[in-house]
């Protein structure tokens, strides 16, 4: 007789074997840099690069209409598809149906990509791809609650945490070198998206959810559940209104640098796919290296607001230097000091937003509405980069100050805050 291989749960569908949550975890991180190395190839290198192509004169505008449109339409993908997944019948269990529906279709239309010859059908097979993609990674990132007890969550969620830095990184680099072949380079990251699905799905099996019995979703409490009111929260308001200004802040710069190194320090385009890889590589380093020194500084001095408040400054510094000095060693010292500043941002700027949540019981749905400060500023900063290249004549410094002007009003949100040190 054959032995059928199953994870070791208990009752509540924890993992309880050292050896299967091992391997849950290498899993998940594994899944995270598969997932995000797609995400960076496509949204830094790929689809700019393509944008370029079929309209050279018009790249800036173009590349602000697909990608606005595709954050417009995935805002709330992952907690929709989650809620579904939380209430899905299947042999396979809850979250693996969507996530294989969401990596399969997700690289179908990543392959797509690269046959759009119009504007239009770049934008329609981005906005499906986006929106596939999400619906693999909502299902994904339940994976910790469902099946990690509490006392290992931390070191899943670092795991996640190295693998979506890691990933979105060797994305970069992946996609520079394979920029003079987009047709080579979709299909290599829409096979990397199937091969880490599959290898979750297939190495941590879960429990059959085929005869479970699910309360039925009310629609109109879920969506009512995101709206959190400042009147009541205001501290919870202060530090989601200070991380809408930073992701516009960083958002500027980073979906932007293919053509600042293009057309604002003017490098070939091969040599431009190289070093854009470089960048995002010392920025990882720096990113990685500052979260460590000051989170860990930050919980020894129970302190959050003085450290938000100065990385804010230390970003906006950096966003300066290109506009001083437009050249690759002036990219550099930039990419390294933002990557040092927003490493410390992010360390402490999450554990100032848990510190402020409006309900512990309700954290998950109050985190969630994180995405919303990301999402937003995603969709709105193509439209205000391009309107001010239009406003100064193409002159890529204007980008640089406007991040650093965000970056400032970021830091001014800070000080309302009550409830924290």
């Amino acid at each position: 007789m054959g032995t059928q291989v199953t994870p070791q749960i208990d009752e509540s569908g924890f993992v309880t074997s050292a050896g299967r949550r091992g391997l849950l975890f290498a899993s998940l991180g594994t899944s995270y840099l598969g997932l995000f190395m797609t995400y960076a190839g496509l949204i830094v290198v790929l689809l700019p690069e393509q944008v370029a192509l079929l309209d050279p004169a018009k790249k800036v505008e173009d590349l602000a209409v697909v990608t606005s449109i595709s954050s417009v339409a995935t805002i709330f993908v992952q907690p929709i598809v989650g809620a579904l997944s939380d209430r899905t019948r299947s042999r396979l269990g809850r979250r693996a149906p969507w996530m294989l529906f969401g990596a399969l279709g997700g690289a179908l239309c990543t392959v797509a990509l690269q046959y759009a010859k119009t504007l239009f059908l770049l934008t329609v097979f981005w906005v499906l791809a986006q929106f596939l993609l999400n619906a693999f990674q909502g299902p994904l990132s339940s994976i910790v609650s469902d099946r990690v007890e509490m006392q290992y969550r931390a070191t899943a969620s670092a795991l996640i945490g190295v693998g979506s830095s890691v990933g979105g990184t060797l994305g970069v680099i992946l996609a520079g070198q394979l920029l003079r072949q987009i047709g080579i380079g979709y299909d290599t990251f829409a096979a990397i998206v199937v091969a880490v699905c599959l290898a979750f799905v297939l190495f941590n099996p879960d429990r059959s959810s085929k005869h479970a019995d699910f309360p039925k979703l009310n629609w109109g409490r879920f969506f009512r559940g995101f709206l959190v009111d400042p009147r009541k929260h205001p501290d919870f308001a202060w530090a989601f209104a200070g991380r809408f200004f930073m992701i516009f802040a960083y958002q500027a710069i980073g979906a932007y640098q293919l053509y600042i190194l293009t057309d604002y320090i003017h490098l070939p385009i091969a040599e431009a796919g190289g070093f854009l890889g470089l960048l995002n590589l010392i920025q990882m380093v720096a990113v990685g290296v500052s979260t460590l020194v000051f989170g860990r500084l930050s919980d020894h001095l129970q302190r959050r607001k003085m450290f938000v408040f100065a990385s804010t400054l230390f970003i906006g510094v950096g966003a300066l230097i290109p506009v001083f000095e437009a050249s690759k060693n002036g990219m550099l010292l930039s990419s390294t000091i933002i990557g040092l500043g927003y490493g410390a941002y992010m360390a402490v700027d999450m554990a100032l937003m848990i510190d402020v949540l409006p309900a512990r019981d309700d954290a998950a749905k109050d985190l969630g509405i994180l995405n919303i400060a990301s999402n937003v500023p995603q969709a709105l900063t193509p439209v205000i980069v391009a309107a001010l290249l239009s406003a100064f004549h193409g002159n890529y410094a204007s980008i640089f100050v406007y991040s650093a002007i965000a970056t400032v009003v970021s830091s001014v949100f800070v000080f309302p805050i009550r409830s924290v040190r």
